[in-house]
C-alpha cells in the first residue's frame, strides 16, 4: 500500500510520501512515490503516486517521454496548474485505456491516483488529486490537504492540526506525524518517507528530506507524540457513571428486556 499528502497554505506547499510497496508478503521492496518535475524560476512541479505500481510508473513514463521529445503541451509547455492537472489526467485515462481490457479480464485492480502540487510563474500555487478516471480535484483554503493511498490513519492529525494559515514548518511536522502515525497501525506503508518544502513564489526547491526509520529527528518527534499523546490522555476527566441522563429516563437501557422483538 502507499500513503501521499500534501498541503496547501497561505505560505506555499508540504508534500510527503512512503516508499514501501508490496504484492503480498513474500514481494515487499521500496519504491520512490514522490518526484520533482520543477524548473527553478519558471516553475515547480512536485507528483506523488498510489495505487497499481505499474500503471503509475507507466503513466510517469508518458510524462517523461514528452518531455524528452518536447511534444506540444507537455508540463513544460502549459501555463497554469490547472492545465498540468488535465494534462496528467489524460495521461491517466491513455495508460487505463491501454491495459484495462487484460487487467479486467484477470481481474487485478488497476486503480490508481496522483497529487500533483506547484506553482507556475505568474499563478498561485495550487494542490490537485487526480482520480483513476482522469478526473481531479483541488485543494482549497477549507480543505487545505489531499490525500491518497492508505489515508484513514494520518487524516485525524490533519484535521484537527493543520488550516490554511499554519506555517509551513508546522505543515512539515504534521505530515511527518500524519504518515508516522500510519505506519505505526498499517506495516504496507513504511520508510523511507520523501518531503518536499516549497515557498510560495520561489519558485524553486529548497528543502527537500528523506527519512529513514532510524532517522534522530523522526525517532525524536515519534516520541515526543507518543509521550504528549499519553499525558494528555492522563489528564483528561473519567467518565461519570453517577451522573443522572435526564435524556433517558429508563432504568436500564441495556436489558434484554428491552430488546423489541420481530
Amino acid at each position: 500500500m502507499t500513503y501521499c499528502l500534501g498541503i496547501k497554505t497561505h505560505f506555499g506547499l508540504v508534500m510527503a510520501a512512503d516508499s514501501l510497496t508490496n504484492a503480498g508478503v513474500d514481494y515487499v521492496s521500496k519504491v520512490q512515490k514522490l518526484f520533482d518535475f520543477s524548473r527553478p524560476g519558471e516553475r515547480v512541479i512536485l507528483i506523488s503516486n498510489a495505487g497499481n505500481l505499474s500503471m503509475t510508473q507507466n503513466v510517469l513514463t508518458l510524462v517523461r517521454r514528452d518531455i524528452k521529445n518536447q511534444a506540444e503541451n507537455d508540463i513544460y509547455d502549459l501555463p497554469t496548474m490547472f492545465e498540468v492537472a488535465q494534462y496528467l489526467g489524460k495521461r491517466v485515462r491513455d495508460v487505463a485505456d491501454q491495459n484495462r481490457n487484460w487487467m479486467q479480464q484477470d481481474k487485478i485492480d488497476f486503480s490508481c491516483s496522483f497529487l500533483l502540487g506547484g506553482q507556475i510563474k505568474g499563478e498561485a500555487p495550487e494542490l490537485y488529486m487526480i482520480y483513476s478516471q482522469g478526473n481531479f480535484l483541488r485543494a482549497t483554503k477549507e480543505t487545505p490537504y489531499l490525500q491518497i493511498g492508505e489515508i484513514k490513519y494520518g487524516k485525524p492529525i490533519l484535521d484537527r492540526t493543520i488550516s490554511y494559515e499554519t506555517q509551513l514548518d508546522d505543515a512539515a511536522k504534521c505530515a511527518l506525524l500524519s504518515l508516522d502515525s500510519t505506519m505505526k497501525s498499517n506495516i504496507s506503508v513504511g520508510p523511507p518517507i520523501n518531503m518536499v518544502m516549497y515557498e510560495t513564489d520561489s519558485l524553486e526547491i529548497v528543502h527537500q528530506v528523506k527519512f529513514f526509520d532510524a532517522d534522530p529527528y523522526l525517532n525524536k518527534i515519534r516520541q515526543s507524540w507518543e509521550q504528549s499523546v499519553k499525558q494528555a490522555f492522563q489528564q483528561l476527566p473519567s467518565p461519570d457513571w453517577q451522573r443522572v441522563d435526564t435524556r433517558e429516563q429508563e432504568d436500564n437501557w441495556l436489558s434484554p428486556s428491552n430488546i423489541i422483538p420481530d
